[in-house]
């Protein structure tokens, strides 16, 4: 392993490994095949990538998501590594040259879809190659009961075929005993060797807190904060508004999605990782390239979709092993709108064959007809034309691209975007003058929040449905606004692209998915109410409900969780000693509320309220106008 070590100090720069790199490495060399189950940020990439440096010949990497590959390969790209992803963009004759390179360029790595693979010439090309590695990442995606079944997962073990003697190394972060054993069996890894650590983080304190007041209390955890933390929101529009009103008290934040471009995405996660906005606001689609140590504090303002989801997301706190928080702010309304949501996104089968016959129909394919085109599409139009729900009908199209049915590029290079950069007077005239610029400036500034802080993505189509004009004029105000230095404009310069992978037969294809799609729709109710019940259960460790869950077993109680804490209360509470506590606190405080005593005490509010109660009739503070309790003199 001395090799290894090197290896390791070269192109990672770390000297040691974590456990069990070093046994998952040293068995991947002795040729023998390995299922790896670790947390997040346990370093699995490197258990693959690492060995394959030792090895003659390519890894192949099967991945589930074209911006997960991405990052792996500019990753490997900045230690000096050559990698390359197959990305269904390229034609036949680009994908020969690929495969061209792949034998004689001095590439590492190949990375690919599950549905790339499913392709006969695909297939032909990888059988030609030197492989050292199958790599199988997210190998939950393989288990029908895994939080992200891909039915292409289950043609992986094809490869075998092709290359009987190459050793298959299969990997997640998130894997019930269920899954874990779909994953066994479907991979063929009955005689692999397995390697798996505890889920458990005993520096990590887990608190679920009811708050009605999410922005009041999301400020009062984060202004004590020195170090960096990460709030994860539901929707693009609250990653907005809550970074603005964070930044209102001053409390230096930047916001993150899924809309931004890929300039806009490195910026700010750069002035994150830097600290010059420590506090990151962000949907889900914050997860890539975040390899921070010293993130003190994750927050959830909603409930994530599954208990794997939020294991994942609050792995990211405290990785330098000092202790850490993960808080998890509800109340009876963010529950509700948690349950409309996901009632909103699942698509049935049936409503999935409605969307299918509307798409084939869109681009006038008849029965039994294949188009070899690649088509534009924009789903807020397609969405109108047919008056369908724009979140369930992104999700039917997704389940149609999981079951290989048709290929659609959720991850364009660019969308349009525009950012209100005008301050003055001058945006009022514009809007008042009865010419389509300031219509359309008018249009802007109504709908689109945050529109003066950043550039937001925009629909040129929507824009002149809503103002009954046609495409070309709502660009070419846009255009005339930009020259004027009143917007920022950025026209699309690729569209959200469309291929149909088999011919059109709409009743087979509603048979040939139809119980994929219901069985999955199934597994995100049960992951759903499984969240729901880790915040309702009082009774149990926080960290032991997880861990069960998870398969764990014989799991001591954290003894930091807010269930913890509660039981560790002493039965007889001491008002006296918290009255001198909160008295100290009042001595280099003017005014305070309950809430902000209990946060800066870290007491439970209930007895913080009864002491203050005590206090008030003792005359030792009183209520001001302001409805905060202050020091008497």
């Amino acid at each position: 392993m001395e090799r290894a070590q090197e290896l390791l100090l070269k192109h990672w720069g770390y000297q040691y490994f974590k456990e069990p790199q070093a046994a998952v490495i040293e068995n991947v060399l002795k040729q023998k095949d390995s299922f790896v189950m670790l947390p997040t940020g346990a370093g699995k990439s490197l258990c693959y990538q690492l060995p394959s440096l030792m090895m003659e010949g390519i890894c192949l990497v099967i991945s589930p998501l074209i911006a997960l590959m991405e990052d792996q390969v500019q990753s490997l790209e900045k230690k000096g590594i050559r990698g390359m992803m197959l990305s269904s963009k390229l034609n036949r004759h680009e994908t020969i040259m690929a495969f061209d390179n792949l034998q004689f360029g001095g590439y590492k790595f190949l990375y690919l879809s599950p549905e790339k693979l499913q392709s006969e010439f695909i297939q032909e090309k990888i059988a030609q190659l030197k492989l050292c590695l199958i790599a199988i990442d997210e190998a939950h995606c393989i288990s029908e009961w895994g939080h992200d079944f891909r039915p292409a997962y289950m043609k992986i073990p094809a490869l075998t075929a092709l290359h009987p003697e190459t050793p298959l190394i299969a990997l997640t972060a998130s894997a019930t005993p269920r899954v874990k054993e779909d994953i066994m069996e479907h991979l063929q890894l009955e005689k692999a060797q397995v390697f798996e650590r505890s889920f458990a983080r005993p520096n990590l304190k887990i608190k679920m807190l009811r708050t009605e007041d999410i922005l009041g209390t999301l400020c009062q955890l984060l202004k004590p904060l020195t170090e960096p933390a990460i709030v994860y929101v539901g929707t693009r529009k609250d990653s907005i508004q809550f970074s603005n009103y964070l930044n209102r008290q001053n409390i230096a934040a930047t916001s993150y999605h899924g809309g931004l471009s890929n300039d806009e995405k490195t910026r700010k996660l750069l002035s994150w990782k830097q600290e010059t906005n420590p506090v990151m606001v962000a949907t889900n689609a914050f997860g890539m390239g975040i390899d921070k140590a010293n993130v003190r504090m994750i927050i959830h303002t909603h409930l994530p979709q599954s208990p794997e989801n939020y294991m994942q997301e609050i792995g990211r706190a405290g990785r330098d092993q000092v202790n850490s928080s993960a808080l998890l702010l509800y109340n009876d309304g963010i529950i509700h709108n948690s349950r409309n949501m996901l009632e909103k996104t699942m698509a049935t089968a049936e409503f999935c064959k409605k969307v299918y016959k509307k798409l084939n129909d869109y681009y006038q394919i008849g029965q039994g007809e294949l188009s070899e085109s690649i088509f534009d599409f924009d789903l807020q139009e397609f969405s109108r034309t047919y008056k369908l729900p724009l979140v369930k009908t992104l999700t039917a199209i997704n389940h149609l691209h999981h079951e290989n049915v048709l290929f659609y590029n959720q991850y364009p290079n660019q969308r349009s975007r525009v950012r209100v950069i005008e301050k003055g007077n001058r945006l009022y005239d514009i809007q008042h003058q009865q010419k389509t610029p300031g219509k359309v400036l008018q249009l802007l500034l109504r709908n689109y929040g945050g529109i003066h802080d950043q550039m937001i993505t925009i629909s040129e189509g929507l824009l002149a449905q809503k103002l009954n004009l046609n495409f070309k004029e709502v660009v070419a105000a846009l255009h005339l606004l930009d020259n004027d230095q009143v917007i920022s404009y950025k026209r699309a310069t690729e569209l959200i692209q469309l291929k149909f992978l088999v011919p059109r037969e709409d009743n087979f294809v509603y048979h040939a998915i139809s119980r994929h799609v219901e069985l999955r729709n199934k597994t995100k109710l049960s992951k759903s109410k499984a969240m729901r019940l880790l915040i309702e259960n009082n009774h149990l460790c926080r960290q032991v409900q997880l861990l069960s869950y998870f398969g764990e077993k014989d799991i001591q109680d954290c003894g930091l969780c807010d269930v913890c804490l509660d039981k560790n209360k002493t039965a007889r509470i001491n008002y006296r000693s918290m009255a001198i506590k909160i008295q100290g606190l009042f001595q280099g405080s003017g005014s305070l509320n309950a809430n902000e005593i209990a946060m800066a005490l870290e007491l439970d509010k209930k007895d913080v309220v009864k002491t203050l109660q005590l206090m008030v009739e003792s005359n030792s503070i009183r209520l001001n106008l302001q409805k905060k309790f202050e020091w008497v003199e």
